[in-house]
This record gives structure tokens, C-alpha cells and sequence, in this order.
């Protein structure tokens, strides 16, 4: 008989041998430690909780319209006389100072959409008031961005199972167990891509940091893509993959972690197009890709591997964001890649933060797009 979509399938798996994801908790620690954490946790109401009794079916498909499309390109009411303007890299990445993000209009809304679409990411300093402004006001501040991702396996705040809560102290053992057998934590990705309509926009609030080290390290694939060649673009242009959660859930089940949803596989173009910017982006990362349509087995793990390996060491279209506390980024999920890194001391400094990942349109193809632009000057 068929599973039901509505409930959760009973599979015996292995208990894994490191953590899929070295920056993220999959389920509780003792009494004592959660004790501790409370205790000495600037913002305790948003540490991880795994409530018990919650259970997603597939989030239907929606119609999108960008907040983006309808800004203001000079973007005034976002860059207004008392906000400081620096960039990261000439190409990708802007520190605004001065933004209230809990006091946005709507117009200023739509034009951080576009400013966030033109620039990859976008970080805010010294946002201790959104910060302080409560889960309910965040969820809806990033719901203006498009319809929330619900968290399958990993700690969430209470009540709103809308956050990714991020949460690294005191795991020293966890670490030496994962680099007996792995050689680097980092894991380029999208955020939940395997989603039908992955975010386009998604937020990382820090909530406590290292002084040094715990970076973010983002990628613009949009600029990757333009470095191949025409005969290789044309030919992932016609590529499409499966992304799956598939991975993700069962470490979670093998973990003894709470699973509130099914596998959901979503074929996606390797190559998207970005609806604001019209850029060509490579769309394949490193966690939820399971299967390229159109290339043998041998030949998909050859591109593939050449596409991640390119990526991962093309310095020259990445950025770090550097985390200060009380800071707040925001970033392109289209055209982006990014990676969390732990080269600092777990034992002295508590990295915790939480993303909220806006979902936006279907991910549309090379052939697509071209094809609804011929449409478009036909019909005028």
C-alpha cells in the first residue's frame, strides 16, 4: 500500500556517523546543558525547541509577484540621507548602518528586494530593536518576501516553526568525531531547495557570535556562469536536477531527531534565470542535488564535480560576511551559494543565530525565459 502523504514513513536507517550539518543541532542535549543554555543565553526564547505533534504536507504550489519589480530603482526610501553605504567587493555584498528595519515602509520594503537582487546580499548593523521585535514580527516583516519554508527536521522556536535556528556551543566531542572523518565543515548550498519554489530571499539574524571567525562565505553563481564557455553554458543550459530532502530526513530519523515532514523531491533547472535581474545562474549546490537529467551517471558526477570545485574556489566572485552581534543579513537565494565556517573555539563562543527563508517563484530555465520574452515582443 502507498504511504500516505500525510503521514510519516516508518524507515530503519543506520545511525550516522558524524552530523550531516556540523553547524546545526538535530536534536536536544541533556537536561543540564539545555539548563545552561537558558541560563546564559542572551535571547533563551529562541534556542532550538523540537515540538512534538507537527506534521507538513507539501506546500502547494502559489503564484508570485516580486517586490522587487515594483521599486523604486534610486531606492529612496530605503538609502535615505543617515544611512552609511559600504561595499563588501566591488561586485556582491552591502553594509548598511542606520536602516531601522522594524520601521520599513512598504516602498522601502520593495527596494531592499532590489537592492538585495543587484548586490547578492545585503547585511544591517546594530538591529538590536528588530532583533528584540519578537519571532510573530519577524515572521511577518520576512512573509512581505513571499510565503515562509516550514523546517522539516532542525530546531525551530516555539510556536513558529517558520525559523531555522542555528545553534553551536560547548560540542567540541561532536567536532573531533566529524573530522575523523570529514576534512573541511564547509558545505556549499541553497536553503531548502528541494522546495518547489526554493527562497529567493532569505534572512540570518545573529543573536551571538565569536569575536572572531564563524563567517559566512557567499558565492555569486550568477558571475560563475559567465566564466564558462559558450558551448559549456548552452550545455547545462539544458540540464534539469532533482533536489531532494531526502538525505536530510533520514540522518534525522537515524539521529532519533524529530521529522515533521515526507521527502520532497523538486526537479529544478541547473541553470535559472533571475526574474528581476534577468542573470543566467548556475542552480546547483552541494546538499540536496540527488540526479542530473540528461547526462549518464559518469558524466554527471565529472560536471558536477567540476561545477562545485569551480565554485568553491573562484575567490573572485565570492564575499565573507563578517558577523557582528545584532547584525542582520539578507540574501539571494536565485544566484547565490553560501557556506557557514567553524574555525573558532566551540568551548569559549556561542555561535546562535536564525534564518527565515522566503519562497518565491518556480525556478524557470534558459529555454523558458527566452521563450517568454519571444512571446512578450510578439504580442506587442
Amino acid at each position: 500500500m502507498v504511504p500516505s502523504r500525510t503521514e510519516p514513513l516508518d524507515l530503519e536507517v543506520p545511525e550516522p556517523k558524524v552530523s550531516y550539518d556540523i553547524n546545526v543541532p538535530y536534536n536536544s542535549g541533556p537536561e543540564e546543558y539545555e539548563r545552561r543554555l537558558r541560563e546564559t543565553s542572551e535571547f533563551p526564547d529562541y534556542l532550538p525547541v523540537w515540538e512534538e505533534g507537527l506534521w507538513f504536507d507539501d506546500f502547494p504550489i502559489f503564484e508570485y509577484h516580486d517586490p522587487a519589480l515594483r521599486a523604486d530603482k534610486r531606492k529612496p526610501h530605503l538609502l535615505t540621507d543617515n544611512v552609511k553605504i559600504q561595499s563588501v567587493t566591488p561586485r556582491m555584498g552591502t553594509i548598511l548602518t542606520g536602516v531601522k528595519l522594524e520601521a520599513l515602509s512598504q516602498k522601502a520594503k520593495d527596494e531592499l528586494a532590489l537592492l538585495i537582487c543587484e548586490r547578492k546580499f545585503v547585511v544591517f548593523r546594530e538591529q538590536l530593536d528588530f532583533l528584540n521585535a519578537g519571532p510573530q514580527f519577524q515572521v511577518a516583516f520576512m512573509e512581505y518576501f513571499g510565503k515562509l519554508s516550514r523546517q522539516p527536521v532542525t530546531g525551530a522556536i516555539k510556536g513558529f516553526p517558520q525559523f531555522h535556528v542555528i545553534h553551536r556551543d560547548g560540542n567540541e566531542e561532536e567536532i573531533k568525531t566529524f573530522f575523523k572523518h570529514k576534512m573541511t565543515t564547509t558545505i556549499w548550498h541553497h536553503d531548502v531547495s528541494h522546495e518547489r519554489q526554493p527562497p529567493g530571499y532569505i534572512m540570518l539574524g545573529i543573536l551571538a557570535c565569536p569575536e572572531i571567525g564563524g563567517d559566512t562565505v557567499v558565492a555569486d553563481t550568477a558571475m560563475a556562469y559567465q566564466r564558462l564557455s559558450p558551448v559549456f553554458q548552452d550545455m547545462i543550459n539544458k540540464l534539469k536536477v532533482n533536489h531532494t530532502s531526502r538525505h536530510l530526513i533520514a540522518h534525522a530519523r537515524a539521529s532519533k531527531g524529530t521529522v515533521r515532514s515526507n521527502p520532497i523531491d523538486s526537479i529544478h533547472p541547473m541553470v535559472r534565470v533571475h526574474p528581476v535581474t534577468g542573470e543566467k545562474a548556475i542552480y546547483y549546490n552541494a546538499e540536496f542535488p540527488d540526479e542530473v537529467f540528461g547526462l549518464k551517471d559518469q558524466e554527471a558526477e565529472v560536471v558536477t564535480k567540476f561545477l562545485l570545485d569551480f565554485i568553491s574556489k573562484g575567490h573572485d566572485f565570492q564575499a565573507r560576511v563578517h558577523w557582528e552581534k545584532n547584525s542582520v543579513v539578507m540574501f539571494d537565494g536565485r544566484t547565490t551559494l553560501h557556506t557557514g565556517t567553524v574555525d573558532y573555539d566551540t568551548s569559549t563562543q556561542t555561535r546562535h543565530l536564525f534564518r527565515l527563508a522566503a519562497m518565491t517563484e518556480v525556478p524557470v530555465s534558459v529555454e523558458d525565459w527566452e521563450e517568454s520574452r519571444k512571446e512578450e515582443k510578439e504580442s506587442i
